[in-house]
């Protein structure tokens, strides 16, 4: 709940759809808003961190993601492929009992259990792949209910910081190390080759050599602020001389 923004704040702050609360809850009691292809109708629903944001009437469709400072921002979807598809994290492997026929699954071994894992949106999805393991990240297809693509915890691995310090922050895998008792450190380092690290929780792999989604303004690179002032500064430049030409004409 702590990672999440209510749909009130989504339609009314960020699209400006809405001036006010009662306006929110007008457009969402018509069934337009859909979060990862479900209609929700509460304007208090938490869209969470992957989740795919859509409004029918507008075509318009967004997947919530971190920018490299480490906020909450709407990335407009323009390919239409990636409508339906979210990334998600395992955060459990669990091997369950099969209920449904009443029969004890300890009572002669494992006969009748049913593996599962439970992804960081809640989800419970049953007979995954084997391969699959704790801290994967999976391409998951919400409208089919299937596995896509499976990107395995590594070295080398892209992969995005969802908390910490460096939360929005991209970069590559480059070494894990374990510590027992505590927390394991991931040491990662972004494209320009800076290097920093991060606890194993808060990395989330979004891809091989290359991420499998569309990523928001500098794709995770964090600059500085001078840096980011000289960039906007060339960009206004830029902008600048075109305009004076055709006034001059």
């Amino acid at each position: 709940m702590r990672e999440c923004v209510p749909l009130v704040l989504l339609l009314r702050n960020r699209l400006k759809y809405a001036l006010t609360r009662r306006e929110v809850t007008m457009i969402v009691m018509q069934r337009l808003v859909k979060v990862d292809g479900k209609v929700r109708t509460d304007i208090n629903y938490p869209a969470g961190f992957q989740d795919v944001f859509s409004i029918e009437k507008t075509n318009e469709c967004f997947r919530i993601l971190y920018d490299s400072k480490g906020r909450f921002v709407l990335h407009h979807l323009k390919n239409q492929e990636e409508h339906n598809v979210k990334l998600l994290r395992v955060r459990a492997k669990q091997v369950g009992s099969k209920t449904s026929q009443g029969k004890n699954p300890f009572k002669n071994g494992r006969e009748g259990s049913v593996p599962y894992i439970v992804t960081h949106d809640g989800r419970t999805i049953r007979y995954p792949d084997p391969s699959i393991n704790i801290h994967d990240t999976i391409k998951y297809n919400f409208v089919e209910n299937k596995i896509v693509e499976v990107f395995k915890f590594e070295a080398g691995k892209l992969a995005m910081i969802i908390r910490g310090n460096n939360v929005g922050r991209v970069g590559t895998i480059v070494s894990h190390e374990h510590h027992a008792g505590s927390y394991d450190i991931i040491h990662m380092k972004d494209r320009s080759g800076s290097e920093f690290t991060t606890r194993l929780q808060n990395v989330f792999v979004i891809g091989n050599e290359k991420e499998s989604i569309s990523l928001p303004k500098n794709k995770g690179l964090r600059i500085s602020v001078m840096e980011e002032r000289t960039a906007r500064l060339e960009k206004a430049e830029k902008g600048d001389k075109p305009a004076k030409d055709k006034k001059k004409k």
